[in-house]
């Protein structure tokens, strides 16, 4: 690539309707995009058993491999590849198996922390907070670990409360504070246009 990509950050907390939003921004773009989960960034367990690994707060910043997410974002920001690693959250550590990223046009880093740490900030040209209510945002996460990680509604639920609402709390919520664009109730078509308009304003100029 001859110019930088755009890169685009969007936070929020859980459920809160982060990559439905990247994922329109991408299908509403005239050019290619570049999706980035920062899920994928969790840090390598496969030295832990099962068990260690199940006990893990996958909620706190600790949880995130931080160096290597820094790394792939100066490399993305530079127009480079990337090998980005695959996490299994039903063995909940990496998959063996990594996926090849090319930096488009337009590249959006969404997850719940997207928005926390300082070298990360420095990399994104536009921060984006999505904030939903927290019973909005529970029964979708609800939803989401039953059906595609293989939880159990109590499971879930004993999860939320002590663990994944005072993290939110702790961490994701004051990096609202950061966002240039604050997004309510997650997909909020004003809010979804705005930001079309932005990234095509970019592409074109």
């Amino acid at each position: 690539m001859t110019s930088s990509p755009y890169l685009i950050g969007i936070g929020g907390g859980t459920g809160s309707g982060k990559t439905t939003i990247a994922t329109e921004i991408a299908e509403s773009v005239d050019a290619a995009v570049t999706l980035l989960s920062m899920d994928n960034y969790y840090s390598d367990q496969s030295d832990l058993t099962f068990e260690e690994r199940r006990e893990t707060n996958y909620d706190h910043p600790d949880a995130f491999d931080w160096d290597l997410l820094v790394a792939d974002l100066q490399a993305i920001a530079r127009g480079d590849a990337v090998s980005i690693p695959q996490y299994d959250f039903e063995r909940h550590t990496r998959k063996d198996t990594e996926r090849r990223l090319e930096p488009e046009p337009i590249v959006v880093l969404e997850g719940i922390l997207a928005l926390y740490h300082e070298q990360i900030r420095a990399e994104i040209d536009l921060a984006v907070y999505v904030q939903t209510d927290a019973d909005v945002r529970v029964l979708r996460r609800l939803q989401r670990d039953i059906d595609d990680r293989g939880r159990t509604v109590e499971g879930v639920v004993e999860h939320y409360l002590s663990t994944v609402k005072p993290m939110h709390e702790q961490f994701v919520q004051p990096t609202k504070r950061d966002a240039d664009i604050i997004i309510p109730e997650g997909s909020n078509p004003k809010a979804i246009e705005l930001l079309r308009e932005k990234a095509r304003s970019e592409i074109e100029s």
